[in-house]
């Protein structure tokens, strides 16, 4: 299964901020979708992420001042992304390696989604349910 088959079961909106907001403009989106990271977007290419860790860090860089301080400063800027042809278990396989729990989803330089590794899991998950029905199916069958 594709990364693309993934995003078609998804409803809902990919909820993004530009580089220029602060980080407690951000931190008020994170909070309100109840979301914990959110690529930033210049257009509609991705720049950079803006996590919970990157809210922690700043607050520990610049302490009471980090509210004030933009999502450009303060994002992660080196972006795994994948694109949509990638596969499931090969994207979860990169966040385990990376250490990451967000990819933004990248089509010819433009986002196309956002997965969290709790959706990947979710994904292999029903997978395995799935196979282990049908292979109850079968053993009752026979």
């Amino acid at each position: 299964m594709t990364i693309r088959t993934i995003l078609d079961g998804r409803k809902g909106e990919i909820y993004s901020c530009s580089a220029d907001v602060t980080v407690a403009e951000a931190i008020e989106i994170l909070a309100e979708k109840r979301i914990g990271a959110m690529p930033v977007l210049d257009g509609k290419r991705v720049a950079g992420i803006f996590s919970e860790r990157d809210v922690l860090h700043c607050i520990r860089k610049y302490g009471h001042e980090a509210m004030d301080q933009k999502v450009g400063d303060v994002m992660t800027a080196d972006v795994i992304s994948v694109d949509s042809k990638k596969s499931a278990i090969g994207s979860l396989s990169l966040m385990t390696k990376r250490r990451i729990r967000h990819l933004p989803v990248v089509d010819d330089d433009r986002l196309v989604g956002f997965v969290s590794i709790g959706d990947l899991v979710k994904y292999r998950i029903d997978r395995i349910e799935s196979e282990a029905a049908a292979m109850r199916d079968y053993i009752n069958s026979a």
